[in-house]
């Protein structure tokens, strides 16, 4: 049975009413961030993820589809993946953080560098835009793949699809001789 409440959100959620985002964080806030505190157990950065959680929900409302789950579900949803997902990219800046001593970027000479490589933004820029869009995100502002999706407003699989394609087409550029039919 769903709860008079909980039909005004739906309602105010379809027709993009910004109340509806006041409502759900009145009514759902505490459970929420009871979940993402499941998953992450620093506060400031379970707060963080709150508000990551409730953007995102915001952003997707008039994706909510009330015959496939019940709105604390789909709420649920979004705030759990995104303290996963907010776990995952803690955990990936830990491990890449540079460990200065240990670090040859510092030795290395010009004679090491690729040189057919240093033209890769011209090469980049022959591709159609939505593949320079994507590895120009990736690879020269180092997002991970879930932070490109969510800033560039573009699904997580498509992502994926034009970073594969994306660099497929430049390895045609590098190594044709080593394209594979």
């Amino acid at each position: 049975m769903i709860s008079p409440i909980e039909k005004d959100i739906v309602s105010l959620l379809e027709k993009g009413d910004k109340k509806a985002i006041t409502l759900l964080y009145e009514y759902y806030a505490d459970a929420i961030y009871g979940v993402i505190l499941k998953v992450i157990s620093d506060e400031d950065v379970a707060q963080d993820v709150l508000q990551e959680s409730f953007v995102k929900i915001w952003k997707n409302s008039k994706k909510y589809d009330a015959s496939k789950a019940k709105l604390f579900t789909w709420l649920y949803r979004i705030a759990y993946n995104t303290a996963i997902d907010k776990v995952r990219s803690l955990k990936n800046k830990t491990n890449n953080e540079v460990q200065i001593e240990t670090s040859s970027v510092y030795r290395i000479t010009s004679n090491e560098l690729n040189q057919d490589v240093l033209d890769i933004q011209k090469h980049l820029s022959t591709l159609d835009e939505k593949y320079q869009i994507v590895l120009n995100a990736l690879f020269f502002e180092g997002m991970t793949q879930q932070e490109a999706s969510e800033e560039l407003d573009i699904p997580l699989g498509t992502i994926k699809s034009r970073l594969k394609i994306g660099l497929r087409e430049l390895k045609k550029i590098y190594n044709p001789e080593q394209i594979q039919s």
